[in-house]
């Protein structure tokens, strides 16, 4: 399940979309503060202060809460999905996060997120860096403050952004073969990206 939800995660549609809402739930928009606070538990501790951060206001619009002054670009969890996630990405990404944002919004699959990007990838349209990081922070709604933004349990994730990285030119498996294990994803696609889930 996680290997899932961290998937959909990877091609923008999880976290970023704006459109896409979970009917089911009572949508409930925290304060900035609070929004903030959540955006910052996937974040490393050197990069909190200057890190920029995206939220929502009070229609569910994706807005910038707070500007930035490092590398760091964080996104606060969409209280129109159900749990709670939050990610900071290394900013030279944001194109390609941008991009997955608008094909979400247009209604594309996420399969279509995939191909389109990689196209446009391979085009030229979007520029990916060599390498680029991005943090996952997961939990439960009933482990999540919306008012104060602290959450009291979760699990940090991590995901190295390195197109077309393959396990020859890298050296990384593209199965883990125990918990925890750093591996290989989309090997040798524009998207590829290695994956690491700390084991519990």
């Amino acid at each position: 399940m996680l290997n899932k939800v961290f998937l959909s995660l990877c091609v923008s549609t999880f976290f970023i979309s704006v459109s896409a809402q979970d009917s089911t739930k009572e949508v409930k928009i925290p304060s900035k503060e609070a929004q903030v606070r959540t955006a910052l538990y996937a974040a490393p501790d050197d990069k909190k202060e200057g890190a920029m951060i995206y939220g929502y206001d009070q229609d569910g619009g994706l807005i910038v809460l707070r500007p930035g002054t490092n590398e760091l670009i964080c996104l606060s969890d969409n209280p129109n999905k159900s749990g709670i996630s939050a990610a900071c990405y290394y900013k030279e990404l944001e194109p390609f996060m941008a991009r997955g944002r608008e094909l979400t919004a247009q209604g594309k699959s996420t399969t279509e997120t995939r191909e389109i990007r990689s196209e446009e990838i391979k085009a030229g349209k979007i520029k990916m860096p060599e390498a680029g990081m991005l943090f996952v922070y997961s939990a439960k709604e009933e482990d999540h403050n919306s008012n104060t933004g602290d959450i009291t349990e979760g699990d940090l994730r991590y995901v190295i952004y390195m197109p077309f990285a393959t396990p020859e030119s890298t050296g990384i498996s593209d199965k883990p073969s125990v918990a925890g294990m750093p591996w290989l994803m989309d090997p040798g696609t524009p998207r590829a990206h290695i994956m690491i889930t700390p084991a519990k």
